[in-house]
């Protein structure tokens, strides 16, 4: 296994490379390191030639001095794989990296990409529930009051009514999820030409899995396999049968 750095963007980014055959680029999903996929990169790494990215403000990734969008992203990838002269490959996208996918794909792109695997892929806006319109609203109420008497309150505020990831991030990192959180794709979905694997974990609760099954009706040529009993880490917790299908989806 090869671990280096590459420029992109004007961040270092961390990555790897393990592996030979076709390219497979593993785009991580928000907040996670490179150790979270190494099972799946051993498990793929024996018929192709497989890279992983740390996303920016993750591990030993640079963290930006400004919030980045989900342009940002698809730019960052599509410089990595102009600097390794990749010119065919197949994408793997897991949560905010299948957004990012998704992205590339939708947008002007001089490589050639054949198949593609999303699992608990993000890019669907979710219709807020009673509860989330509610915290939403005090979170607005009291920026416009008690954040002017007292700036420290804001970020109380924040922690207090914002998701697990938010509230672990830093304030760039957490504009820069809000930017990404909000954008919908839907309408993207249909544009996608390249055939696509969804993997879904029946449990999970950042991406539920009526995304995946909307995703499969809205991508022209895509197919959905759920694992029972899983969360949004399916691919660790069915690590043989995840590889076995994602090995047989490249090869036929």
């Amino acid at each position: 296994m090869t671990e280096d750095y590459c420029k992109l963007i004007g961040l270092k980014i961390h990555y790897v490379k393990q592996g030979e055959g076709t390219p497979l680029l593993i785009l991580a999903g928000w907040g996670t390191t490179i150790s979270v996929y190494q099972s799946l990169i051993d498990d793929l790494s024996d018929t192709n030639t497989v890279y992983c990215l740390e996303m920016p403000g993750c591990g030993s990734s640079d963290e930006p001095d400004q919030a980045l969008t989900s342009d940002d992203y698809a730019q960052l990838v599509r410089e990595f794989i102009k600097k390794q002269k990749i010119t065919k490959l197949n994408f793997f996208g897991h949560s905010n990296g299948g957004r990012t996918v998704i992205k590339i794909l939708t947008q002007n792109h001089d490589f050639e990409v054949d198949k593609i695997i999303l699992t608990g892929c993000a890019g669907l806006v979710q219709k807020k529930s009673a509860s989330a319109n509610l915290k939403t609203k005090i979170f607005k109420l009291g920026k416009k009051t008690l954040g002017k008497i007292n700036p420290s309150l804001e970020e109380k505020i924040k922690k207090r009514v914002g998701s697990d990831d938010y509230r672990a991030a830093t304030p760039v990192m957490r504009q820069t999820l809000v930017n990404l959180v909000n954008e919908d794709l839907r309408n993207e979905l249909p544009k996608i030409k390249q055939p696509v694997l969804l993997l879904w974990g029946e449990l999970d609760d950042q991406t539920p899995i009526s995304d995946g099954r909307l995703m499969e009706q809205l991508i022209p040529d895509a197919g959905l396999v759920s694992f029972p009993n899983s969360t949004h880490f399916a691919f660790l917790e069915n690590r043989e049968r995840f590889a076995m299908i994602i090995k047989t989806f490249l090869e036929d």
